[in-house]
């Protein structure tokens, strides 16, 4: 029986296995995936799991996107570009690290008909998954690239990989078509991003790759000034399709029917 992990902390709000484990059974797979809430001091033995083959493949979620690598064998070309790992598996005796959240964005981006090349982008955050983001938006072909964060340190260091990102200070709102949360702000309930959400205007896109709860309060917020509003559970399906494929040779079906299985 093949085995797979998700590995992350906080782990308990992934739908990961519902996902994986429905498709399992739909292809008629001899698999089973789990869950499991990790330290920084479980990474090594994880990846040495993957090569002795007693586990067949693991997604990474945050914190351990970019601190799992020291012990991977070799990145795919998204994973080097972005120094962001989602997706793991062995491949010709290596610990191969991949990102399939530059491919998730992209599609769900495609899936809800949005364009956004051209656009101005604020991208919320500059953990885990925004250099993913940002190569997204390069690909699609957005005209600026705004982020900002907390710590501006954080959003320096992106700016020395993608020259063409523009840092502004958190809180500002440069003039923009599109506003995304990459933050882990809104998990929890009770957490809020302050912005002076009416400055934004109307008819812009609203994205937030937290799929869980499905509408955050930076969601809300853009619902209540007039804006369309996205959750990541599209992305979440797209990166997932992906990893399935490449460990069981199967593209699954992202379809209704497993958003309203998720929802």
């Amino acid at each position: 029986m093949k085995k797979f992990l998700v590995i992350g902390n906080p782990i308990e709000h992934s739908l990961s296995p519902n996902l994986h484990n429905y498709w399992i059974k739909k292809n008629n797979l001899n698999a089973i995936y789990g869950k499991l809430e990790t330290h920084e001091n479980d990474l090594p033995e994880l990846c040495k799991s993957v090569k002795r083959g007693e586990l067949d493949g693991l997604n990474v979620t945050v914190p351990f996107k970019n601190s799992i690598i020291p012990f991977l064998d070799k990145l795919t070309t998204e994973a080097e570009k972005t120094q962001s790992v989602n997706t793991i598996y062995l491949k010709d005796e290596m610990v191969i690290g991949h990102n399939t959240d530059i491919e998730g964005f992209e599609l769900a981006i495609k899936h809800i008909k949005y364009d956004v090349s051209q656009k101005k982008v604020l991208l919320l955050g500059a953990g885990g998954v925004s250099p993913s983001i940002i190569l997204a938006l390069h690909n699609m072909k957005a005209k600026r690239i705004f982020i900002s964060n907390r710590t501006r340190s954080k959003a320096e260091n992106l700016k020395k990989i993608f020259s063409e990102i523009e840092i502004v200070e958190w809180g500002a709102l440069p003039d923009l078509d599109m506003i995304i949360n990459a933050t882990s702000l809104g998990l929890k309930n009770d957490e809020k991003i302050n912005l002076e959400y009416s400055k934004i205007g109307s008819n812009k896109l609203f994205y937030d790759v937290i799929y869980n709860p499905s509408q955050t309060d930076f969601l809300k917020s853009g619902k209540d000034t007039g804006n369309k509003i996205e959750n990541g559970m599209k992305m979440f399906l797209y990166q997932a399709q992906a990893s399935f494929k490449i460990w069981n040779k199967i593209t699954p079906e992202v379809n209704d029917k497993i958003l309203k299985l998720l929802d």
